[in-house]
């Protein structure tokens, strides 16, 4: 084992704070990664401020990590030093189970190994990005094209994958009316990926008070949510509805908006249930889901799609000392659109 610089939250209540991890030796087939840059993802904060379970705390969080190869084991061919790569939400999985031979691992049927909290292959607790280095798995390193921008590239690790996976599996594209519930880090990258996929993309948010931005990033249309007129206006509207609010929200009226054999899928995950009335589906047929990630596979799809496409998130670079900060920014929205923390101001 070796020491690295870090940054963790000590408990569900305390701010963040400077530390040290742990990270394991690289193995055979590990691959070593001096992480330039991590994303602050909503995840982040639900997981260490205990809102989404138990917690092993001190944690490390953080699964929007870039940075470069500084070594690989003896058995690693995916890989090589001086490589441009990054991690996102996933470091193991069991890799025999149906889901997972079909490149879906992120569903892995035994429980995929998560970045951060979740028990490694050696029965130690995962540490996330939020730290100078990590060692992971060459299959579970992604390949970061140099057409995205190293700073900008962390978040499309999580809210890239995220955002492009329903949208490529309920086939977002031409002829397709898709409808991004709001216009955060999820919801900035969902508009731009649906619009690249050649989709009509609506945007929903709370209010106008980023509608400017929306129409920039490609969206044909953009509706205030706190307007009731907005639902009467769009209903049996949509083909796709993407969901990326980690709050509550009326999913029936939203169901609403949707077209025969529509379907809305969640991606945002609040802490608190969404009812939903059975009859509101039985209208039109349609249809309520959700979605995690996306496998390996298809995550590095999802860069090379942004890569060709000029695709990156708009973010805001901050200092290690600035998390606690951020944090409490991103709980009032205050970020267009995603905090990325420059890894070298913890070194």
């Amino acid at each position: 084992m070796f020491t690295v610089n870090a940054i963790a939250a000590p408990s569900a209540t305390e701010p963040l704070v400077r530390t040290t991890v742990e990270r394991r030796d690289p193995g055979p087939r590990d691959v070593l990664i001096e992480i330039s840059y991590a994303g602050i993802c909503h995840s982040d904060i639900h997981t260490v401020r205990g809102e989404w379970g138990e917690v092993p705390y001190p944690l490390t969080v953080g699964h929007e990590i870039v940075g470069h190869v500084t070594k690989v084991g003896a058995e690693v061919t995916r890989h090589r030093v001086g490589d441009r790569v990054g991690v996102g939400c996933m470091v193991n999985s069991c890799r025999e189970c149906a889901n997972c031979r079909a490149g879906q691992e992120q569903y892995c049927l035994n429980g995929n190994v998560g970045t951060y909290a979740s028990t490694d292959r050696d029965g130690t607790v995962t540490q996330g990005g939020y730290s100078t280095h990590i060692v992971v798995d060459e299959d579970f390193v992604l390949r970061v094209p140099e057409a995205i921008p190293h700073e900008a590239a962390a978040p499309l690790l999580c809210a890239g994958i995220t955002t492009y996976s329903p949208l490529a599996h309920w086939k977002a594209g031409p002829g397709k009316k898709v409808a991004v519930v709001g216009m955060g880090g999820l919801g900035h990258m969902a508009v731009k990926i649906a619009v690249a996929m050649g989709a009509e993309v609506t945007v929903l948010s709370q209010t106008l008070g980023k509608k400017d931005d929306g129409l920039r990033f490609g969206a044909e249309h953009y509706h205030a949510t706190s307007d009731p007129a907005t639902f009467e206006a769009l209903a049996n509207t949509f083909d796709l509805i993407v969901n990326t609010v980690s709050a509550p929200i009326d999913v029936n009226a939203y169901l609403r908006l949707l077209r025969l054999d529509g379907t809305m899928v969640n991606v945002g995950a609040p802490p608190e249930a969404l009812p939903v009335k059975v009859f509101t589906l039985f209208s039109n047929r349609r249809s309520f889901a959700g979605s995690s990630i996306g496998g390996i596979a298809e995550t590095q799809e999802m860069l090379d799609f942004c890569a060709g496409h000029g695709i990156a998130p708009e973010i805001e670079l901050i200092d290690a000392d600035r998390v606690n900060e951020a944090y409490e920014r991103v709980l009032t929205s205050d970020v267009r659109y995603r905090f990325v923390i420059d890894v070298d101001s913890l070194r």
